[in-house]
């Protein structure tokens, strides 16, 4: 068990990350493509796609591969609007770039990791994503853009921090 109780104990900067991850919310004027994902961190939960970066790959570059493979979507116009930290305290931790578009193609298809359904941006089921998802996703539909650090425990977030943060 890691010893911290809140956000603020952590040395961000010099924190290495295990692994590196991506999300991409897919929007239109009404709604936000949302997926329940089948395998992995967060199994049973309600998210968008995304995932963790192959060797070599950009986030943007990773953002558009696991939005195909997972809901058979091709994305453009990529626009990076938040970095969210997570350590667990059992030892684990992710950097995740979370990406944003209004410009995507092709045939919505279920894959062997997702359920991709569209779902009404004012019914958005935060209860059944991770507890953090609330604080910011709100935030960044509306055209904010984010940095979030949080510490869980199993899938109890214990400590956050949110900030806004230009980002080049």
């Amino acid at each position: 068990m890691l010893p911290f109780e809140s956000v603020d104990q952590v040395d961000w900067r010099g924190w290495s990350f295990q692994d590196h991850a991506v999300l991409c919310f897919l929007c239109n004027e009404h709604s936000i493509l949302l997926i329940r994902k089948k395998v992995g961190l967060g199994a049973g939960k309600i998210n968008g796609p995304g995932g963790r970066l192959n060797a070599g790959e950009t986030p943007h570059e990773a953002a558009a591969r696991e939005t195909r493979e997972e809901v058979g979507l091709l994305v453009s116009d990529l626009r990076r609007v938040a970095e969210l930290s997570f350590i667990f305290l059992d030892g684990y931790s992710l950097h995740c770039t979370v990406f944003l578009t209004e410009s995507f193609s092709g045939a919505l298809k279920e894959s062997p990791e997702a359920a991709p359904f569209w779902c009404p941006l004012g019914e958005i089921p935060y209860r059944e994503m991770w507890e953090d998802d609330s604080l910011w996703l709100p935030r960044v539909l509306q055209g904010e853009r984010i940095r979030g650090r949080f510490l869980f425990e199993g899938e109890s977030m214990t400590s956050y921090r949110i900030t806004s943060d230009e980002m080049s």
